[in-house]
C-alpha cells in the first residue's frame, strides 16, 4: 500500500504538489474542483491558513486563479472533512484544533504504530528493506543541526510513514492514515513553539537501531514512550495556544 506525501509550502508559500506515481501519471487530470481541493488543504495542514483564517470565497479564487465556482465545490468538500466552516456571505473560516481531538488522535497512534515497529523487527531479515527509515533519520539529524525545523518536521513524516507502509499489514496502515491529516496539521502548527527537537531525533534513531536488531519489544516500547511523551507535549500546546477557542 502506497500513499501519497502531504504537500508542504515552499519558502515563497507556493504549493509544492507531492511526487506522482506512474498510475497518476497516466490517469485523468484533476477537475478545477479537486485542484481547489488539494491545494486548500495543503494550504490548511501546513497552517498557511491557521485556525481562525477567515477567507472570502472571491479571494481564495483570485489567490488559485481559478474561478469560484470549483472553490465553492472544494469548500463544501473541506467543510465535509472538519477542516473549514462556510459561513453564508462571509466565506469560510478554517477551524481550530481542539486538544481532546489530538488527544484521542495520540490514543490511536500510541495504540498502532509501536505494533508496525514490533512487526518490522520480527521479519526475519530485520535489518532489510530499512533505508527509507535510515534516510528519514539522518535528514531529522542535519536538520537538527542546521536548526532547520520544517525541514526536520518533512523527515519526520517520512519516518512514520514509511514506518506503517513497510510494517506489512495494510489496514494497520490505513487506520494509521485516516487520523494522519489531523495529526500533520496540529505538528505543523506546534512546530516553532516547541524547543529544537533533539530528543525525538535521538528516539528515532533507538527505534531504527532496535528494529535492525532484530529486538521486537524493544523496539515497540520505545516507539510507545516516544509517540506517549510528544502527544502529551502537542496537546499541552494546543492547550495553552488557545487555538481551540478561536
Amino acid at each position: 500500500m502506497t500513499f501519497a506525501p502531504v504537500c508542504h509550502l515552499d519558502q515563497g508559500g507556493a504549493v509544492n504538489p507531492a511526487p506522482t506515481s506512474r498510475h497518476a501519471e497516466t490517469s485523468r487530470a484533476p477537475s478545477a474542483a479537486e485542484q481547489a481541493h488539494g491545494r486548500l488543504k495543503a494550504l490548511i495542514l501546513d497552517n498557511a491558513l491557521p485556525p481562525g483564517a477567515q477567507r472570502l470565497e472571491s479571494e481564495l479564487a483570485l489567490q488559485l486563479g481559478l474561478s469560484r465556482t470549483p472553490v465553492r465545490e472544494a469548500l463544501v468538500r473541506l467543510q465535509q472533512e472538519g477542516l473549514v466552516e462556510i459561513t453564508p456571505r462571509h466565506g469560510m473560516r478554517v477551524q481550530p484544533i481542539a486538544a481532546a481531538d489530538m488527544r484521542e488522535i495520540y490514543e490511536v497512534l500510541n495504540s498502532l504504530e509501536p505494533t508496525a515497529a514490533e512487526l518490522l523487527a520480527r521479519r526475519a531479515d530485520p535489518a532489510a528493506g530499512l533505508e527509507r527509515l535510515d534516510a528519514a533519520c539522518t535528514a531529522m539529524e542535519q536538520a537538527l543541526a542546521a536548526q532547520d525545523r520544517r525541514a526536520w518536521a518533512a523527515a519526520d513524516e517520512a519516518f512514520h510513514l514509511g514506518l506503517v507502509e513497510l510494517c506489512g499489514n495494510r489496514r494497520l496502515a490505513g487506520m494509521v492514515m485516516q487520523v494522519w491529516d489531523q495529526s500533520h496539521r496540529a505538528r505543523m502548527f506546534t512546530l516553532h513553539q516547541r524547543p529544537l527537537p533533539a530528543r525525538s531525533t535521538a528516539e528515532h534513531r533507538r527505534v531504527l537501531d532496535a528494529i535492525a536488531a532484530g529486538e521486537p519489544e524493544r523496539a515497540r516500547d520505545l516507539y510507545r514512550r516516544h509517540r506517549h511523551r510528544s502527544g502529551a507535549e502537542l496537546v499541552s500546546l494546543i492547550e495553552r495556544s488557545g487555538v481551540a477557542w478561536l
